[in-house]
C-alpha cells in the first residue's frame, strides 16, 4: 500500500508531501490545476519514460519519491530479496522506498531502498505495487499477462496453475538434457580420451590423507640424519648414564629437599611437583627412544617417495589442478565417463520421460483451462452488467480464449486470453488495449476490478479520467463502485465530479496560484468542513451559495 508520495520541482508543483491510508482517496481541483500530475508522478515512479518537460521551469531536476508498506504484498517482498534490494535493518519494518530523479537535460536515475537500479528493475518492482487505470501507456490491464493473472485469481486456479507450471518446467528440463546428449554426437573419441585421463589418475593414491602422509614421510627421510642426532642427544641429556643428565640432577635435588622437608611443610609440595616432573621426563625419554628406533636412513625409500611426489605434481600440472584436488578431478572424470557410456540408454529413457511429462502437463492444463473458461463466462457477464451501470449502456465485455499448440507445454497453461470490449451497441468487440477513450478505459477497468471482487494481487489502484463524460446518477454509481473497491484495495481517484469525490474516505484538493509571475500548484488534504466547501465548489462553481453547500452536505450524508 502506498503510504507517502513526495514531489519536488515537478511540473508546476514546487514541493508537495502527500500521506495516504487505506480505502478510497479522491483528488479534485480546478481544470488545469494539476490533478493528474499525481497520477503522472506515480507513472514515473513505475518506470515509464520521462522527458525534461516534467522538470519545473528554472529547476535543475525534478525529484519523486514513494513509500510503500509491503505487509500484504509477498510478491514484492520476494522480488526485493531476490535482487538483494531489501532492507538490511529488520527494525525498519516491511516497507520500501522508491525514488526517481529527472534532470533538466533529460537524464534520469532511480533508486530502490537507497540503491541505484535500472528503469526495468523499477518497473518490475512497481508492477507488484501499483496499477494505473487511465491513459494507455499507464494501463496495467493492457498486458495479457496481467489479464491472465486477474482471471486466474477470480477462478481460484492456484493449485491447478502450480501443477501446470511444475509439469512444464520438468518437461523443459528433460528436453534440454536430451538436446545436450544429442548435440554430443559420436562420443567414442571423448570416451577414449577420458579413459586415458582417468586410468593415469586411478594408478595413484590421491586422497588427501595419503598425500599428507606422503609429504610427512618425505620430510622425515630428507632430515633423517638430523632427526637421529637430535633424538640421541636429547635422550642422553634427559636420562643417560652421565651424572649430569636431567634425570640424575632431579633425583639429587629431591634427595636434598627431603632431608629438610620436616622443617618446612611446603617443601613437600615442591617434592611432589618434582616427582611429577620426573615421571614426565621418563616418559619423554621413552618416546624419544621409540622415535629413534623408527628412524632409519634409507636412500632407496627416499628416492621412491620423491618419485611418487614427482608423479603427483606432474599429474597436477597436466590436469591444471592443485595436488589435493586430483581426487575430486578423478571422480568427476569417472562420472562423465559413466554418463557418456550410458548415453544411449539415457536417450531412450528420456524419450519416454518426456512424453510422460507432456501427457501429465496436458492433463493438468485441460483441468486449468476448464476452470478458466467457466470463470471467464461469469466474469464477462458480471463486468458487462457493471459497464452498463457505469454509463456505457449496450457495451459488452468478453474474454477471448485461444488454445496454444499442444506440442510445447507452457508454464502458464494451454491457452492465452484477451479481454475484449464493445464500448457501444452494434460495435464488434475489440481488444481492451485498443479502446481509444481514456475515460471509457478507466470505467471498463473499474468494472473489471469490481467484478473480480478486488482479487487483483496489486494493492494500490489508481483511476484517472474514470468520470470523463458522465454525470448525475451514473457518477453516483461510479463513486459507489470505487468506494466498494476501496474496501479490499487502496484506491486513488482523480475526479471532477462531486458525486465521486463525496465517496472518498480521504480527500485532497489541488489548486494553483501565481506568485511573482510564476504559476504554482499546491496540494492540500481536506478536513470535514473543507470537504463540504470543495464539493460545493464542484457543484456550483466559483460563487458558493447556501444551496450548493446544503447539496454538498447531502452528498456527504448519503455516503454509506
Amino acid at each position: 500500500m502506498l503510504t507517502h508520495l513526495s514531489l519536488k520541482h515537478f511540473a508546476v508543483v514546487s514541493q508537495a508531501e502527500l500521506v495516504f491510508g487505506p480505502g478510497l482517496t479522491v483528488i479534485s481541483g480546478e481544470t488545469g490545476a494539476g490533478k493528474s500530475l499525481l497520477v503522472d508522478a506515480l507513472g514515473l515512479l513505475s518506470g515509464i519514460r520521462a522527458d525534461s518537460g516534467v522538470v519545473r521551469h528554472g529547476a535543475e531536476r525534478a525529484e519523486l519519491a514513494g513509500e510503500f508498506r509491503l505487509d500484504d504484498v509477498p510478491a514484492a517482498t520476494a522480488w526485493l530479496k531476490e535482487h538483494e534490494l531489501d532492507e538490511d535493518d529488520a527494525s525498519s519494518g516491511s516497507g520500501c522506498l522508491v525514488r526517481r530523479v529527472i534532470r533538466a537535460d533529460g537524464g534520469s536515475r532511480a533508486w530502490i531502498n537507497g540503491r541505484p537500479v535500472t528503469m526495468a528493475q523499477l518497473a518490475e518492482l512497481t508492477a507488484h505495487l501499483v496499477e494505473i487505470h487511465g491513459q494507455h501507456e499507464h494501463q496495467a490491464l493492457m498486458a495479457r499477462g496481467s489479464q491472465l493473472a486477474l482471471l486466474d485469481a477470480y477462478a481460484a486456479t492456484a493449485p491447478e496453475r502450480r501443477q501446470v507450471a511444475e509439469a512444464a518446467v520438468q518437461w523443459s528440463a528433460l528436453l534440454r538434457e536430451r538436446d545436450e546428449l544429442v548435440a554430443q554426437g559420436d562420443v567414442s573419441d571423448r570416451i577414449e580420451w577420458l579413459e586415458h585421463q582417468y586410468l593415469e589418475l586411478e594408478r595413484e593414491t590421491l586422497d588427501a590423507d595419503s598425500i599428507a602422509q606422503l609429504l610427512l614421510d618425505h620430510r622425515r627421510q630428507a632430515h633423517a640424519s638430523d632427526l637421529i642426532a637430535a633424538s640421541e642427544s636429547a635422550f642422553a641429556q634427559l636420562g643417560g648414564s652421565d651424572d649430569v643428565s636431567v634425570s640424575r640432577a632431579l633425583q639429587q635435588v629431591r634427595h636434598e629437599l627431603q632431608r629438610v622437608a620436616s622443617h618446612e611443610p611446603r617443601l613437600s609440595e615442591v617434592d611432589g611437583m618434582l616427582a611429577a616432573a620426573a615421571i614426565q621426563i621418563d616418559e619423554a625419554g621413552s618416546l624419544l627412544d621409540r622415535i629413534r628406533d623408527d628412524l632409519d636412513i634409507d636412500p632407496s625409500l627416499f628416492e621412491s617417495i620423491e618419485q611418487r611426489l614427482a608423479r603427483i605434481h606432474d599429474l597436477a600440472r597436466k590436469h591444471r589442478v592443485a595436488p589435493e584436488e586430483l581426487a575430486a578431478h578423478r571422480d568427476a572424470l569417472e562420472q562423465e565417463l559413466d554418463a557418456l557410456r550410458g548415453a544411449d540408454r539415457r536417450l531412450e529413457k528420456l524419450d519416454s520421460e518426456i512424453e510422460k511429462t507432456r501427457l501429465a502437463w496436458r492433463t493438468a492444463a485441460d483441468a486449468l483451462g476448464a476452470k478458466r473458461r467457466k470463470a471467464a463466462g461469469k466474469l464477462a457477464q458480471a463486468t458487462t452488467a457493471l459497464i452498463g451501470e457505469l454509463g456505457m449502456g449496450g457495451g459488452h465485455f468478453g474474454i477471448d480464449i485461444e488454445p496454444l499448440p499442444a506440442d510445447k507445454p507452457d508454464p502458464n497453461g494451454g491457452e492465452r486470453i484477451e479481454f475484449m470490449v464493445a464500448a457501444n451497441p452494434g460495435q464488434p468487440p475489440r481488444p481492451l488495449r485498443k479502446v481509444a477513450s481514456g475515460g471509457e478505459l478507466s470505467r471498463i477497468s473499474l468494472a473489471i476490478e469490481v467484478a473480480a471482487l478486488g482479487l487483483d494481487a496489486v494493492p494500490t489502484m489508481v483511476f484517472d479520467e474514470v468520470d470523463s463524460g458522465i454525470g448525475g446518477a451514473v457518477a453516483d454509481i461510479v463513486g459507489r463502485k470505487l468506494r466498494a473497491l476501496g474496501a479490499s484495495r487502496q484506491v486513488l481517484c482523480v475526479t471532477h465530479l462531486p458525486q465521486v469525490a463525496a465517496q472518498g474516505h480521504a480527500h485532497y484538493r489541488v489548486s494553483k496560484a501565481a506568485a511573482d509571475g510564476v504559476t504554482q500548484s499546491q496540494v492540500q488534504q481536506l478536513d470535514a468542513g473543507q470537504r463540504q466547501e470543495e464539493l460545493a465548489r464542484m457543484l456550483g462553481g466559483v460563487e458558493l451559495t447556501r444551496e450548493a453547500r446544503a447539496a454538498a452536505q447531502r452528498l456527504l450524508d448519503d455516503v454509506t
